[in-house]
C-alpha cells in the first residue's frame, strides 16, 4: 500500500515526454446519450465505465443543460474578458484560491511556457469580491451561479454511475461534493485563448495549452462549434504518444477522467492527458472561448478506494501534494 499521494515525478515526466508534436490519430470517440437517466441508469453506467477505460474519454447527450443557458454562458463569457484589463485586474487570481481572473499565468511542466490564454476562475466560496459589478456585466454573478450548479448536477449524474460500478452507495461522491459546506472546491472556469488572426509565426511554435491531466475527479468542458484545437491521449495509450482532435460540437459535452478520480478507483480509471494545440494553415484562427467544469472533491472528503490500494488521504493535502509535484517539475524543466 502506498504511503503518499505524490504523483510520481514519471508521470508528470510523461507529460513533458509527449508534449511535443506527436502523432496524430483517429480514435473513435463513445458518444452517451443520458435521457431518461433514472429509468436507464445501469445501461448508462455500464456504457460510461466501458468509455472510460476502454477508450479514455466521451461525450454526453440530453444532459440535461438546455443549448440556450450554454449560450448565454459564453456571451457572459465574451463580456467579460473584453472588459478592461484594469477592471479584470481588480479581480485577480490569488495562489491556491481557484477564483479570480488570471492572464498566461498557468506554465505546464510539458512545455515551460505559458498557456496562450486567460481565464475566470468561479469556486463559490472563495468568490468575495471578485465578481464583476453589474454596471460592467449585468446578471453576471446570478447567472453563472446557477450554470455552476446546472454542471454540478449533471457531473454528479456522471460519478454517480462511476460510484455504482466502483461498489460505493449511489450518492458517494455527490456527499464529497457537498454546495452547501465552506470545503465545497468544485469551480467553473471561463477560459478565452486569444486570437491568433495577427500573431507571428514564431507564436505558432507554442501550445494555447500545454499537455496536462487535470486534478479533479470529473470534468465537463462545453465548446463553441468552429473553435477547434483540442486533442486528447487516453491513459491507456501514453505510452503511444498519440493524439486525438475532439471537434466541439453543438450539444454534447466533453468528459475526461482526471487524477483525483484515478486514485480514487484505485487505478481502474486512468486519467486523460488533453491540450490545445495552435490552429493549422488554412484553420480558424479566431479566438476560442471555453467552459470546463471541475468536479473538484471537498477539501475534508477522505480519498481511499474500493481496494485500497493507496492510503486514506484528504482531498486537500492530495492536491497540495500534486500542486508540490508539479512545481517539482517545472523547476526541472527550467533547469534542464
Amino acid at each position: 500500500m502506498s504511503t503518499s499521494a505524490t504523483i510520481p515525478m514519471s508521470e508528470i515526466e510523461t507529460e513533458r515526454r509527449i508534449g511535443g508534436v506527436g502523432t496524430s490519430i483517429v480514435r473513435d470517440i463513445p458518444r452517451i446519450d443520458l435521457s431518461s437517466f433514472e429509468d436507464r441508469k445501469q445501461e448508462i453506467a455500464d456504457a460510461l465505465w466501458s468509455a472510460a477505460t476502454e477508450i479514455g474519454f466521451f461525450q454526453v447527450y440530453n444532459h440535461g443543460i438546455p443549448q440556450g443557458d450554454i449560450d448565454r454562458a459564453f456571451s457572459l463569457a465574451e463580456q467579460f474578458f473584453a472588459l478592461p484589463t484594469q477592471t479584470k485586474a481588480m479581480l485577480p487570481l490569488k495562489p491556491g484560491t481557484n477564483a479570480g481572473w488570471e492572464f498566461r499565468e498557468q506554465v505546464r511542466p510539458s512545455t515551460g511556457t505559458p498557456d496562450h490564454k486567460e481565464s475566470f476562475q468561479i469556486t463559490l466560496p472563495r468568490m468575495t469580491g471578485l465578481w464583476p459589478q453589474d454596471a460592467d456585466i449585468a446578471g453576471f454573478q446570478g447567472f453563472l451561479t446557477q450554470f455552476e450548479h446546472q454542471n454540478w448536477l449533471l457531473g454528479m449524474k456522471i460519478l454517480s454511475c462511476f460510484a455504482m460500478k466502483l461498489g460505493f452507495d449511489e450518492d458517494f461522491f455527490t456527499s464529497r461534493h457537498d454546495p452547501s459546506s465552506p470545503d465545497y472546491q468544485c469551480t467553473l472556469r471561463l477560459i478565452h485563448y486569444m486570437s491568433m488572426g495577427n500573431a507571428k509565426p514564431a507564436d505558432f511554435d507554442n501550445w494555447r495549452a500545454g499537455a496536462h491531466s487535470d486534478f479533479d475527479c470529473l470534468t465537463l468542458l462545453h465548446q463553441r462549434a468552429g473553435e477547434g484545437g483540442l486533442q486528447v491521449c487516453p491513459g491507456k495509450d501514453v505510452d503511444s504518444g498519440a493524439w486525438t482532435d475532439v471537434e466541439p460540437a453543438t450539444g454534447y459535452v466533453t468528459c475526461n477522467i482526471g487524477d483525483m478520480l484515478m486514485r480514487w478507483s484505485d487505478d481502474k480509471l486512468l486519467s486523460t492527458l488533453h491540450r490545445v494545440r495552435m490552429p493549422k494553415p488554412g484553420e480558424y484562427l479566431g479566438e476560442r472561448l471555453s467552459i470546463p467544469f471541475f468536479c473538484q472533491a471537498n477539501r475534508d472528503a477522505i480519498i481511499q478506494g474500493p481496494d485500497k490500494k493507496y492510503a486514506p488521504i484528504s482531498a486537500q493535502n492530495y492536491l497540495l501534494e500534486r500542486l508540490q509535484a508539479n512545481f517539482a517539475a517545472l523547476q526541472k524543466a527550467k533547469s534542464s
